[in-house]
C-alpha cells in the first residue's frame, strides 16, 4: 500500500497542536493529540460587530473587515443626510473627518486609508478622495449618478448605473479622469458591486420603478457579461468579495415597498448558494471585505428608530478536523 510520502514525496509536518495559519487542504500531525489533522473551510456566519456611532443607512463604504470607512447616509427618523465620515478598527468606529459634501447613497471604492466617495442624493456627480485623515474634491463623474454600482482603488474604480431611468453606462477612473466604457447588458438601478476595475461583479437591482431583478453580470476590465441569476430578487443590498468569490447579502425584496431582508447568497464563480441569514433584516446597507471576511454596516429597517447603527462580521475560514477511518 502505498504512503503519503511515496505519493507526495516528502511526510506530512508534526505540529505540538495545530498551525498558527490555517489554509484548505493542509495536513499535519498533531504531536500532543496525537492524530493526524487537516484543515477546512468551515461554513459561514455572521457575529456581532460594534455599533456605528450614528445610526444611518445609504451609507458608503471602504475598506476590510478589520479597516473599514462608512461615510455620508442618511439619519432617519430625522431624514437628514449626513457628511459623517467613521473608522471601524475590527472592534469599534470612531469619527474622523468628514466628506466635504453631505450625501447619500453615494458610490464608495479603495481602503480605509485610501478611498473615493462618488457620486450621491440629490444625484450629483461630485467624487471626493480619502488620504487617511481628510477628503479632497476630485474631478467629477460624467454623469450625476446616485445608488451606483461601485468597486475598485482609489486611483482605478468603475461606477456603474446610479442614473434614474435606470441606464447601462460604466465609467472607470484611472486616478485623474473619468472614461464611459462599456454599457452594462441589463440597466439597474440599485444594484451592487464589489470587485476590481479589472474583474467585477454586480448584481440585483431593479429595472424600472418597480420591478426588481435577479440579473448578475461580471467585468473584465472592457466588457460586462450575464452570468448565474441570484436565487432571488432584491435590490438595495450589501456586498463584498470579488468575480470569482462574493457575498451578496441584506436588501429589499418584492414583497412590500418597506420589506427589509437578511437572506445571504454566495458565489463561487459560476452560481449562487443561500447561506447564513444577518441577525438583522436590512437594506441600503454597506458592506466590504472579502468573501471570507466580510463587514455589513448600518442600514434601513421597517419599525422605530428605521436607521440601525448595527455592524455584522461574516467569516468563512479554516478549521482543524481529524482524519478518521471513515
Amino acid at each position: 500500500m502505498a504512503t503519503y510520502k511515496a505519493i507526495k514525496g516528502l511526510s506530512i509536518q508534526t505540529v505540538a497542536g495545530d498551525p498558527s495559519n490555517l489554509v484548505d487542504g493542509m495536513i499535519w500531525y498533531d504531536s500532543v493529540a496525537r492524530k493526524v489533522q487537516g484543515a477546512k473551510i468551515a461554513a459561514g456566519s455572521w457575529a456581532s460587530g460594534g455599533n456605528l456611532g450614528t445610526a444611518r443607512y445609504d451609507v458608503g463604504g471602504a475598506g476590510t473587515q478589520t479597516a473599514s470607512l462608512m461615510f455620508g447616509g442618511n439619519t432617519q427618523p430625522t431624514n437628514a443626510v449626513s457628511a459623517l465620515n467613521e473608522l471601524y478598527n475590527g472592534s469599534s468606529w470612531s469619527e474622523v473627518g468628514d466628506l466635504n459634501t453631505a450625501k447619500q447613497r453615494r458610490g464608495g471604492a479603495g481602503t480605509s486609508t485610501a478611498a473615493l466617495a462618488m457620486g450621491g442624493v440629490p444625484y450629483v456627480a461630485i467624487n471626493e478622495s480619502w488620504d487617511g485623515s481628510s477628503w479632497s474634491e476630485e474631478t467629477d463623474l460624467n454623469a450625476n449618478k446616485c445608488g451606483a454600482i461601485d468597486f475598485g482603488t482609489q486611483t482605478a474604480a468603475l461606477i456603474q448605473g446610479g442614473i434614474h431611468p435606470a441606464t447601462g453606462a460604466t465609467e472607470t477612473w484611472d486616478g485623474s479622469s473619468w472614461t464611459e466604457v462599456g454599457d452594462k447588458n441589463t440597466a439597474v438601478l440599485q444594484s451592487t458591486g464589489t470587485g476590481t476595475q479589472t474583474a467585477g461583479l454586480a448584481a440585483g437591482g431593479q429595472t424600472g420603478p418597480n420591478p426588481l431583478t435577479a440579473n448578475v453580470e461580471t467585468w473584465d476590465g472592457s466588457s460586462w457579461t450575464e452570468v448565474g441569476n441570484l436565487n432571488a430578487t432584491k435590490r438595495a443590498s450589501g456586498m463584498a468579495g470579488d468575480s470569482g468569490t462574493g457575498l451578496f447579502f441584506g436588501g429589499a425584496g418584492p414583497s412590500t415597498p418597506l420589506q427589509s431582508l437578511a437572506t445571504t447568497e454566495e458565489w463561487d464563480g459560476s452560481s449562487w448558494t443561500e447561506v447564513a441569514d444577518l441577525s438583522t433584516g436590512r437594506k441600503f446597507l454597506s458592506g466590504t471585505g472579502s468573501a471570507v471576511l466580510a463587514l455589513g454596516a448600518g442600514g434601513y429597517t421597517p419599525g422605530s428608530p428605521l436607521s440601525v447603527n448595527s455592524t455584522e462580521e461574516w467569516s468563512k475560514v479554516a478549521a482543524a478536523v481529524t482524519f478518521t477511518s471513515s
